[in-house]
């Protein structure tokens, strides 16, 4: 018996229960999709946070206070970028100074840091200094309309130039604004649409928890920001966010930009410089702050969402598997049925090759088929935004879960094939 007639044995088996041979190979379908799509979904996520990274700009560096020895490890910096922490992308990490050893009593960032920070003669690297205060979920109110805020940041107008976020409409405020503490505010897309939908909101008034801001912009729309909505901010002058909401308390971040992508490295020595004096660091090892720029942010990142990728696509896996049980147990229900066909055709010469090449092909074709189907299910899946996450199809997992579902179906399918081919044809023809 040559491959064609196994082959055509094999679906002739299949199309024989072709209920069964569906539900099976659904099993299959659903393990390949999942695991294509939530690796997608991984991808997509590391993508868009990058793209926000990139965003800042290869010259701006975010310091941040070190709550600890360490100040958190890797997956404070993911934390902070996939699900919130102030403007500017900054967060825990793997900064440029390293905090692992013992340390004098931690002083937070203050405004006077960020001061001596702009000095020239102390940082003659940094162009400008940007200290950032968030209020988060603070709720604005419009006319009856009403949104919580994600992010409410008070900074200085340099902050629009450093974080790059340009407006479309209105203007930025202004350094008067900030000196004189008025309560002006530029809003994100998603706060705009959200409290005026078509109306312009340019010199309109909201209430921000009980306080009246006045629009003097809109920001350019950015997109989600991985499981965040980037647009779901508002910016105002420092003074007027610390009067009206946080209080004049520690700052939350600086935000640096130095004068060039070439100065960075220089820039970030004069920062750790100026901030060892006035917090009296005398050990790097137990510096309360932490520098961080934009290729440690990448490399943080990305060792975090690969984790992060590579965890989903193992959960998904699991259905892969669940799959190849159940051909297995519809495999082994055949074989039971077929048991006096089987008997009939060894008795009549069928050698025990025809027999096993028979029932693994049946296996192998509904894994393979299965998979297939999961692969377009993927595709089609990973055309829509999922979770806030546009998915970006990774080829090589493709590859994978097709070649594992193959894989499956060849190993899951192999017992009961041998157990069909191992019949002994008297006892086969005997079965009721």
């Amino acid at each position: 018996m040559n491959a064609a007639e196994v082959l055509r044995f094999a679906l002739r088996g299949l199309a024989a229960n072709k209920m069964r041979s569906s539900l099976t190979m659904l099993g299959i379908l659903i393990g390949v999709a999942a695991v294509i799509l939530l690796v997608a979904v991984g991808e997509g996520s590391s993508q868009q946070i990058q793209q926000n990274i990139q965003r800042l700009g290869a010259n701006s560096l975010t310091v941040t206070p070190s709550t600890s020895g360490g100040g958190g490890g890797p997956g404070g910096v993911a934390a902070r970028l996939l699900g919130g922490g102030g403007g500017g992308g900054a967060g825990g990490g793997q900064g440029a100074r390293q905090n692992t050893g013992p340390r004098t009593q931690a002083r937070d960032l203050t405004l006077d840091d960020a001061r001596a920070l702009a000095d020239p003669a102390n940082a003659p690297s940094v162009k400008s200094v940007s200290p950032v205060v968030t209020a988060q979920s603070q709720t604005a109110t419009y006319e009856g309309a009403s949104h919580a805020i994600g992010q409410f940041v008070g900074t200085y107008p340099s902050y629009f130039e450093t974080s790059n976020k340009p407006v479309v409409k209105g203007a930025y405020f202004y350094n008067d604004d900030v000196l004189a503490a008025r309560k002006v505010v530029v809003i994100g897309h998603t706060v705009a649409e959200d409290l005026f939908g078509a109306v312009d909101p340019v010199g309109r008034q909201i209430t921000v928890s009980g306080v009246p801001f006045t629009v003097v912009g809109v920001l350019k729309e950015a997109g989600s920001s991985g499981f965040q909505d980037a647009d779901d901010l508002a910016i105002a002058p420092l003074p007027a966010v610390q009067q009206s909401l946080t209080g004049f308390g520690p700052l939350g971040q600086i935000l640096v930009q130095a004068r060039s992508a070439e100065t960075v490295d220089a820039a970030q020595s004069e920062i750790a410089g100026v901030l060892d004096q006035r917090h009296g660091i005398t050990n790097a090892a137990g510096a309360d702050y932490r520098i961080l720029n934009q290729a440690t942010l990448q490399e943080t990142v990305s060792a975090a969402t690969a984790t992060f990728t590579v965890l989903l696509g193992a959960v998904a896996a699991i259905s892969l598997l669940v799959g190849g049980i159940g051909i297995t147990n519809i495999m082994l229900v055949t074989v039971t049925e077929r048991t006096r066909e089987i008997g009939i055709r060894k008795a009549i010469g069928a050698p025990r090759g025809a027999i096993l090449g028979q029932f693994l092909a049946e296996a192998t074709m509904l894994s393979l088929v299965g998979g297939l189907l999961g692969v377009l299910i993927a595709v089609v899946g990973a055309q829509f935004t999922i979770a806030g996450v546009r998915p970006v199809i990774v080829p090589a997992s493709i590859a994978l879960a097709l070649g594992v579902s193959v894989a499956i179906g060849l190993f899951f399918g192999s017992y009961p094939a041998n157990r069909a081919a191992g019949l002994r044809p008297i006892e086969a023809l005997r079965f009721e």
